[in-house]
């Protein structure tokens, strides 16, 4: 049996269902040329599971532990040629309301809180349905990771956005902390898992339901002539966990013709839109596509996520101050949301429209919970200074316009109130003493808040009926809406645990159908 179409037959299908839906007939089609619909009621397959997770992230591994303790039988799949994505380079930080964590620290939070911020953060544009599942599934979800082996650091984050700190972060300080032990869980539960695999398109029964996908096998990213073809069953459904675009300068570039080429991204090489695409061509409701998010915390000094952005996460936002270099002083609330963060920065350019990047800076007090701090002053990304003249020297800061700045903001903390851009300060200290701790600073592309459309059940709805996609499920950044236009820092790791999670269950909830094996 063939998989493959000529042209005259793909525009003859394509025709047909276009004519199809124009009559309002059918509201779940099979995709148009580039897809796999099958030509036969009876498609054969070379392996067969109850559920396919695509994707082996935070919401990918997630999902697998989970739908293997449901009692399905998994496959894990992934493109590149190590598990993780980009989980595995994150920060390993979750935003979590009313952690064991928080009690202990007497730190109020609340379910409704984390929802009130991340809506505010979202500029109103979120799916509220969405979120309070996310929110409300937090703590239950970290209670959860903590049993497969994920330990946390003793003590609680204040990130930027959140009005109280909520923020839990992986002893390692990288996803790593998270991802690993999800790995070794889902292997001890007989998870199959196959890198080098890569989504190529879906394949539906005659009642365009999802019911596995075509693969390369043995595919080296990003040679695309590589690999051998093969079809993967799945009984009870697909999973799209398959992250976000990033790094796919095109395609973010039709989305935000401003995110070209110049601006570096903390993504892995391989975060592109063919996964997304593959979906839309089955009539997935892309949404929020546009809204693409930068990282205020990189630096122009080094590539990809470096070290600069946990140093600043951890230390510069947190405990210290950002100044424009041209007059050293504070231009922005350095605990406001990301997007607010990065628009501020942005706005430092020259005459001719270049950047002028900004400065951030702490002391030795400041910097203590920075564990990229050594790796930062090795190769010279972050810089070490004695007094606030030398630190104005090195970046050619006015030098008494920087002084005067730091002893504002120790006044400010002083009087419990911050006068300039209304910073909460609960966990704020005065800056008295060196050593001092500096970075250049200039966003990165990092997160799309954009993707398919799902419900509360995790099933990716159809552009045109708004109907599940039977056999179609999805979570983590494949996913748009529940962080509308701007995701709030920690809220990642939450969303593709709890998301994961949630489409396992609903996956392996679904009626099994019946497939052949070739």
């Amino acid at each position: 049996m063939s998989h493959q179409h000529n042209t005259n037959t793909s525009r003859r299908a394509l025709l047909k269902q276009g004519a199809a839906l124009a009559a309002g007939v059918g509201g779940l089609m099979v995709a148009g040329p580039s897809a796999a619909a099958t030509s036969s009621p009876s498609p054969k397959f070379d392996e067969i599971f109850d559920i396919i997770v695509v994707g082996s992230g935070f919401a990918g591994m997630s999902a697998a532990v989970q739908a293997a303790e449901e009692g399905a039988k998994v496959l894990v799949i992934d493109k590149m040629p190590v598990f993780g994505g980009n989980s595995t380079i994150n920060g390993g930080a979750m935003a979590v309301a009313s952690s064991g964590l928080q009690a202990k620290s007497s730190i109020e939070d609340s379910v409704e809180l984390m929802v009130s911020d991340m809506l505010k953060s979202g500029r109103g544009m979120n799916d509220a349905e969405m979120l309070k599942l996310v929110c409300d599934g937090t703590a239950e979800s970290a209670r959860w990771l903590e049993s497969y082996g994920t330990v946390w650091k003793p003590f609680v984050q204040h990130f930027g956005g959140h009005s109280v700190p909520r923020v839990l972060q992986t002893r390692e300080s990288s996803g790593a902390g998270i991802i690993r032990p999800l790995i070794a869980a889902a292997k001890k539960a007989g998870v199959t898992m196959y890198k080098q695999t890569k989504l190529i398109s879906f394949v539906q029964d005659e009642q365009h339901r999802v019911i596995g996908v075509k693969v390369k096998s043995g595919y080296f990213f990003p040679k695309e002539r590589t690999g051998k073809d093969k079809l993967l069953g799945a009984r009870q459904g697909v999973i799209m966990a398959t992250g976000g675009f990033g790094r796919d300068i095109p395609f973010r570039q039709m989305q935000q013709p401003r995110l070209t080429s110049e601006l570096d991204s903390t993504n892995h090489p391989g975060a592109n839109a063919d996964a997304l695409k593959q979906m839309m061509l089955i009539g997935a409701n892309p949404i929020h596509l546009d809204q693409i998010q930068l990282g205020p915390w990189s630096s122009p000094d080094e590539k990809g996520f470096g070290t600069a952005s946990q140093f600043n996460t951890a230390a510069t936002y947190q405990n210290g101050i950002v100044v424009d270099v041209r007059t050293g002083e504070r231009f922005f609330n350095e605990l406001a949301d990301r997007k607010a963060r990065a628009e501020a920065i942005m706005t430092r350019r020259d005459a001719q429209g270049q950047p002028v990047y900004p400065v951030g800076f702490t002391n030795e007090k400041g910097a203590a919970k920075a564990q990229t701090l050594e790796w930062g002053l090795k190769y010279d990304v972050i810089k070490k200074a004695d007094t606030l003249d030398e630190l104005a020297g090195l970046y050619g800061i006015p030098a008494e316009k920087l002084k005067a700045q730091v002893a504002q903001w120790n006044q400010y903390v002083r009087d419990g109130e911050d006068k300039q851009f209304g910073r909460p300060l609960m966990k704020a200290f005065e800056l008295t003493q060196g050593p001092w701790y500096a970075v250049r600073m200039w966003p990165k592309v990092h997160y799309c808040m954009g993707g398919v459309r799902v419900n509360t059940h995790s099933q990716v709805l159809h552009l045109i009926s708004d109907k599940p996609i039977p056999g179609l499920f999805a979570a983590g950044e494949a996913t748009g809406g529940i962080h509308g236009a701007s995701r709030l820092g920690a809220c990642a790791v939450a969303e593709g645990v709890v998301t994961g999670r949630n489409a396992a269950r609903s996956a392996a909830k679904a009626d099994a159908v019946s497939l052949k094996l070739a």
